[in-house]
């Protein structure tokens, strides 16, 4: 290429340089002015955050007071048993007097819940049930009376002499019989009164009896594990429900609150929105959430009248009495560890007893269907007393009677065959004492797992609360933040009601963590076999 012919190019290069120079001037004379801007409305916007009652205008502030609340929060559409609860608890608890805590409750239910009286009744029938047992053992004694009429005839024969024949011999010495033989028929009757005494003793049952008793004893052993069983159940029963109570008492107060939060953001919408400051959609967004708080307030009061009701029902308290249960969720410590937890639960644990009694009663139930297969011994005393007059006299010659016996004997018997019933019998016992000792074996499985469930679940719910905690901190600061900017009108409604969202979740979530922390220790101390009636650290 010819000088000539680059010329051109030159002199564009030249242009794009001189046009960069001046620009990079420009912009240097405006730089400070244009960084200065930026900063200041930037810390304008951070000042107004920081201090939103310093950059809302005061007569607005009068008039967010003065905007009215939607009729469905005017109105307070609660349950009328809501109504009733807060209007006449005051009254109930006063008449009542007593505050039930957890403990209180506990021990209230453990008094006088059928459940207890259903597994002392069954204890008593079990002393009972033994003490008929051991009475087999002697001899039994029976006493008849008995009274027995007899009408017959007796058929016989008599000879009869023949006068005829005789003095036909006589006067002509001919040899004529002289008697003839007849059938006779005599009436017989005898009134027949009889006292008999008989004394049974048994002497070898084929270890029936034996085995009846200590069946007896066992399943007595059984009742007694029974009755702790049922209080450990009821125990959980009323923590647990006591629980939820506090649950959800909790979850009615972080509702009134999140109304609250939406009650005053909706009157900063719509007197905004009045002011022409914010759109209609901020004030209809706001209406919104707030109706929906309130239906979750309105949720949560009846949770609560609903667990008063169920622990009245536990506690054998009449179903409408305002009983004043009193109590908060918190963070209780537990420091036992897994081993010494599955070792507790091995050796308390009065479901895993009430099956090993099982399956030792089972045995016994083999021993006893095997009985008929030895010989049965017994010895027997009778006496008897009668006559033919009601008080065992003889006062006549209506029959020939004895007027006493006496018998002492033994006796033994062999059952020879019955078409294998007593084998068949044998072998599905002995076939019930594998089932219930196969049964035993799962159940010390399930008991382990339940132990490093509960114990997972306390591990567990124990990081969930500090990190709910953590997060409703971080969720009320981004709230009142959200607010200050909505005020400085450099935030959204959006962001306002997503706050209130975090918060209200946040709330949710530390309330959710409390009660599943509470409710696995109440798990994991049952499951140890353990009444720990306020779950305060066991000692």
């Amino acid at each position: 290429m010819t000088a000539h012919a680059k010329r051109p190019y030159l002199a564009i290069l030249a242009g794009f340089l001189l046009l960069g120079v001046l620009v990079g001037q420009a912009a240097a004379q405006d730089g400070s002015s244009g960084t200065d801007r930026v900063a200041k409305r930037y810390s304008g916007a951070a000042k107004a955050a920081d201090a939103p009652a310093a950059a809302t205008d005061p007569g607005l502030e009068a008039k967010i007071d003065k905007i009215p609340l939607p009729d469905f929060v005017k109105e307070k559409q609660t349950d009328p048993a809501v109504d009733q609860a807060t209007g006449k608890a005051a009254q109930a608890m006063a008449a009542d007097g007593q505050a039930y805590d957890m403990q209180v409750s506990v021990q209230r239910g453990l008094e006088a819940n059928p459940q207890m009286q259903s597994a002392r009744a069954t204890l008593s029938g079990s002393e009972e049930s033994k003490r008929q047992a051991l009475a087999n053992f002697g001899p039994v004694g029976t006493v008849s009376y008995a009274f027995q009429r007899t009408d017959a005839q007796v058929v016989g024969s008599a000879s009869l002499s023949m006068p005829g024949n005789q003095l036909v011999n006589t006067m002509t010495g001919t040899s004529l019989p002289t008697t003839r033989s007849v059938s006779t028929r005599e009436g017989y009757w005898q009134n027949l009164y009889q006292l008999q005494l008989q004394v049974t003793q048994p002497l070898f049952t084929g270890f029936r009896l034996l085995s009846t008793y200590q069946k007896a004893a066992l399943t007595k052993e059984q009742a007694e594990a029974n009755i702790k069983y049922t209080e450990l159940t009821l125990v959980k029963a009323v923590q647990q429900a006591f629980l939820t109570l506090l649950q959800a008492r909790a979850n009615v107060a972080s509702n009134k609150d999140s109304v609250a939060r939406l009650e005053s953001q909706y009157k900063v919408a719509q007197a905004y929105y009045d002011v022409g400051l914010k759109p209609r959609l901020d004030v209809l967004q706001a209406e919104s959430d707030l109706a929906q708080a309130e239906q979750d307030l309105l949720k949560a009061e009846n949770a609560v009248l609903v667990q008063i009701a169920q622990l009245n029902s536990l506690l054998n308290l009449p179903l409408n009495q305002q009983t004043n249960y009193v109590g908060e969720l918190s963070y209780i410590p537990f420091a036992m560890k897994i081993e010494d937890c599955l070792d507790l639960a091995y050796r308390q644990r009065p479901d895993l007893y009430m099956a090993v009694k099982s399956v030792q009663i089972a045995e016994r139930d083999a021993k006893i269907a095997a009985s008929p297969l030895y010989p049965q011994v017994q010895a027997q005393a009778t006496y008897t007393k009668q006559g033919n007059a009601p008080d065992l006299d003889v006062r006549d010659n209506s029959g020939a009677t004895t007027p006493e016996t006496t018998a002492v004997g033994i006796t033994a018997s062999l059952q020879a065959w019955d078409w294998g019933s007593t084998y068949f019998g044998l072998q599905a016992a002995r076939d019930t004492v594998k089932k219930l000792q196969a049964d035993l074996a799962k159940l010390r499985l399930d008991v382990g797992y339940q132990v490093k469930t509960y114990y997972l679940n306390i591990q567990d719910a124990a990081k969930r609360i500090s990190v709910a905690r953590t997060a409703l901190e971080a969720s009320k600061e981004g709230f009142r933040m959200a607010v200050a900017r909505y005020q400085a009108q450099v935030g959204t409604s959006t962001d306002v009601l997503d706050a209130q969202a975090r918060v209200s979740t946040a709330e949710f979530n530390l309330t959710q963590a409390l009660t599943d922390y509470q409710s696995a220790l109440a798990d994991i101390y049952v499951a140890m076999g353990m009444k720990n009636l306020d779950l305060m650290a066991a000692k």
